[in-house]
């Protein structure tokens, strides 16, 4: 396994010099972090609004999962223009566009709710176009706002409040949406009910956008001068890390999506807890939970270990985990599919800072191609549905198995990264 060369920060930090830079990158980070509170938020509200819309407009499952279609879709689509929008703008600048456009998504709910679905659904691929430019922009800049070393702990950190972000969103989208709910109601009243919460989204996006155009937060460029021995420079696609961690990337969103969206179901088998819907949904919350306990525990540990060590140890419990879900019964099943949680915790700001580290002036690509790669939060899910109508829910579980196997194997190959730093 090949390691990569001591100075391995991709990006870095100018015209901030000594204790003034510790300075200006912890107010940077604290700003940054927002944002990622935010995306959070904003992503789990996905988890109320598909039963909303489903009931309103009277959709099969296939349809209601076109939401995940439109929102996942657009980190496919917008990841690499946006990589390209940054590398001439900035990543300050950029990061301020995502949030605009991410504001107008938010607003453009209200005029959905008197067009129905399809509007909807452009509304949010336009809300998940913003956050996609915000993850390429946020992502990059948090690993060079101190040392190469510590990359992955202040990703994983931030990573942390994105999941409270995530934890809570669906308790606030349950109170402002579907408690409105009337079960008389018509579809123009219950669709009604998302205007508020969006508009105030919106405006409350606007706003970020206006304090971070503002902040003085350090200025980042590229550096040309970091080489990775034995790879290609001729751009980020030959850089065979960033490759295998786009990989990784596409089957851990994969997985953890997958794994969420069949929660409810596997709960609710008669051998498993056989819960109702309703009791149910309560767990989800345990095991997005897990994933921000974890990250908190991540930032810590991953000062003094490896981040492929800790990459590859977490994979290695999920997939046990995993299995014992699959082929187990009765609580011991349960629980052990709810602490897959607690091991996802680190593996997204993980894969992504290792799969940076050394790009260079590529960064801003490789961060497209990253994000590009969350599409599999859209793909990986609907291969499952695939494998539980023929199987079975819980025999389903195979397959995020099978993807955490090639993140173990990708944390094991990259273990000793920034072990000469």
């Amino acid at each position: 396994m090949g390691s990569i060369a001591p100075n391995s920060s991709s990006v870095v930090p100018q015209d901030v010099p000594g204790a003034a830079q510790n300075g200006a990158n912890n107010s940077a980070l604290v700003i940054v972090t927002i944002l990622f509170f935010m995306w959070g938020l904003i992503t789990s509200l996905n988890d109320v609004l598909i039963p909303h819309l489903k009931s309103i407009y009277t959709l099969t499952y296939v349809q209601a999962m076109l939401v995940q279609f439109c929102f996942f879709g657009a980190y496919f689509i917008v990841s690499m223009p946006a990589g390209a929008l940054i590398r001439r703008i900035g990543y300050q600048k950029g990061a301020v566009t995502g949030l605009l456009i991410a504001a107008g998504g938010c607003a453009l709910f209200y005029p959905a709710s008197f067009g129905g679905y399809g509007l909807f659904l452009f509304a949010f691929f336009v809300l998940a176009s913003g956050i996609t430019i915000l993850q390429v922009a946020a992502n990059p800049y948090v690993t060079v706002l101190g040392a190469a070393r510590t990359a992955s702990s202040r990703l994983t950190l931030t990573q942390a409040f994105n999941s409270l972000g995530t934890t809570i969103g669906p308790s606030v989208g349950g109170l402002l949406i579907l408690s409105a709910v009337g079960v008389a109601a018509g579809a123009a009243a219950n669709a009604a009910t998302v205007r508020g919460p969006y508009l105030g989204l919106a405006g409350a996006l606007a706003l970020l956008a206006v304090l971070f155009f503002a902040a003085r937060l350090p200025r980042i460029a590229d550096s040309d001068d970091v080489a990775l021995p034995g790879e290609g420079r001729g751009s980020a696609w030959s850089h065979r890390h960033l490759v295998l961690g786009a990989i990784g990337i596409f089957l851990y969103v994969g997985a953890e999506v997958s794994i969420g969206s069949f929660l409810i179901n596997f709960l609710g088998e008669s051998h498993i807890a056989g819960l109702s819907h309703a009791d149910a949904a309560h767990y989800v919350s345990i095991y997005w939970g897990g994933a921000m306990v974890g990250r908190f525990i991540g930032f810590a540990v991953m000062r003094v270990v490896s981040p492929g060590k800790a990459l590859a140890f977490n994979s290695l419990l999920a997939i046990a985990l995993v299995l014992v879900a699959a082929f187990g019964e009765g609580r011991v099943a349960m629980w052990a599919i709810l602490a897959v949680g607690l091991c996802n915790s680190i593996m997204f700001p993980t894969i992504f800072s290792m799969a940076l580290n050394g790009l260079g002036k590529y960064t801003g690509q490789g961060s497209g191609i990253l994000c590009m790669a969350i599409v599999g939060g859209a793909l990986v899910p609907f291969a499952q549905g695939a494998l539980a109508d023929s199987l079975g829910v819980q025999a389903s579980f195979v397959l995020p198995a099978a993807c955490y196997v090639f993140i173990l194997y990708f944390g094991a190959k990259y273990s000793s990264m920034y072990a000469a730093q």
